[in-house]
């Protein structure tokens, strides 16, 4: 696991997109992406970038279940808002959060993952450790599933909605066996909230009370955390 500290989330962006270089540089095809505010600044930095991704496939993490495409708070619409109308990718892929059958939208996109080997996978992570939906006591080998969110989660989203009752309760997620086929991961984290989590991740035991501490066991992790994020590491 490689950790780079830098000053504040403006950096952290700029150190993400040499990330993202350096993969398209290395022949990458397919990028596994992530919504939330973590991103924002990494995909700033694309848009604001010479780099191509017109015959590149993406896949998205996760979907709220019940919004549509179209709704403002959905996924689709972040990524559109934030990357899609700036950098044109050959293909995107995200789960269809109004899909009428379930197991058939899992199915589907559990193909799509299949087909589509995801090279780089970008994350954030959780106060409570979760990375996609998949929330501590989670399964290290699912793949993709849909969630129940837990109300610390609906509780730091909920600055999205009008309300913390508009927010959906359950989500299509990634499975954590999903996310570590990627054969690399860039997980950033940013702001004093984020220390716990990040401590465990990278010095804790390797436990579903924290999600995101499997990473320990993937062979190509690169972590990005601002200097407040990365406070409470010992080393």
């Amino acid at each position: 696991m490689k950790i780079i500290i830098v000053k504040d989330q403006q950096q952290g962006g700029e150190k993400a997109l040499e990330v993202f270089k350096q993969a398209l540089d290395q022949g990458a095809e397919v990028f596994g992406l992530a919504t939330g505010s973590t991103p924002l600044t990494t995909y700033t930095e694309l848009v604001n970038s010479d780099l191509d991704f017109s015959q590149k496939i993406s896949l998205n993490l996760d979907e709220y279940v019940g919004l549509k495409a179209d709704d403002p708070q959905s996924y689709h619409a972040y990524m559109q808002q934030h990357l899609f109308k700036f950098k044109q990718f050959k293909q995107s892929y995200l789960p269809q959060g109004d899909a009428a059958d379930a197991q058939a939208e899992i199915q589907r996109y559990n193909e799509l993952l299949t087909k589509f080997p995801i090279d780089l996978q970008l994350l954030g992570i959780g106060k409570n450790g979760h990375i996609g939906f998949n929330e501590p006591g989670s399964s290290f080998t699912e793949q993709t599933r849909k969630v129940k969110l837990t109300p610390s989660t609906v509780a730091a989203n909920a600055r999205f909605f009008d309300s913390a009752a508009d927010v959906p309760q359950y989500a299509y997620s990634m499975g954590i066996g999903s996310i570590m086929r990627a054969k690399k991961i860039l997980l950033e984290a940013f702001g004093s909230a984020k220390a716990t989590a990040a401590a465990a991740m990278i010095e804790g035991p390797v436990t579903p009370d924290c999600p995101a501490s499997v990473l320990q066991q993937h062979p190509d992790v690169t972590v990005i955390l601002d200097q407040a994020a990365a406070a409470k590491l010992s080393k």
